[in-house]
């Protein structure tokens, strides 16, 4: 049975970055696509960012140029590096795997499981 854990998370000033990582066990990482959303209070789960097995990357445009998503098969963890954090940023962030095996990235939460517990991220003005 696949589990994710993400770590990473905490409280940044306005401007500042976090990395958060996303440790998978349990089964196959390599050949699934993973995937980054958040969900503040209130909000529904929005997509942030995805990467193929194979390292393509797909953005959401609120984060475009300022996350970087990357992963390393060799430790079956992924990553997000989040700089320029902006208080609009403040949300749990959730790590998934796409569904099935060789597909690419989608921003619809309902193209991935499992999911991660979670790790909140706020950022202060």
């Amino acid at each position: 049975q696949v589990q994710l854990i993400e770590s990473g998370g905490g409280l940044v000033q306005a401007g500042g970055s976090l990395r958060l990582s996303c440790a998978a066990s349990g089964g196959a990482f390599g050949i699934y696509t993973m995937g980054w959303f958040r969900q503040a209070p209130g909000k529904e789960r929005e997509f942030v960012s995805a990467i193929t097995r194979i390292g393509i990357a797909t953005y959401a445009d609120s984060v475009k140029g300022r996350f970087t998503i990357s992963r390393d098969n060799t430790k079956n963890t992924v990553f997000l590096q989040m700089n320029s954090l902006k208080p609009e940023d403040t949300a749990v962030y959730y790590c998934a795997r796409r569904t099935g095996a060789y597909l690419g990235g989608t921003s619809y939460p309902s193209d991935y499981g499992p999911w991660g517990q979670g790790t909140q991220v706020t950022v202060s003005s």
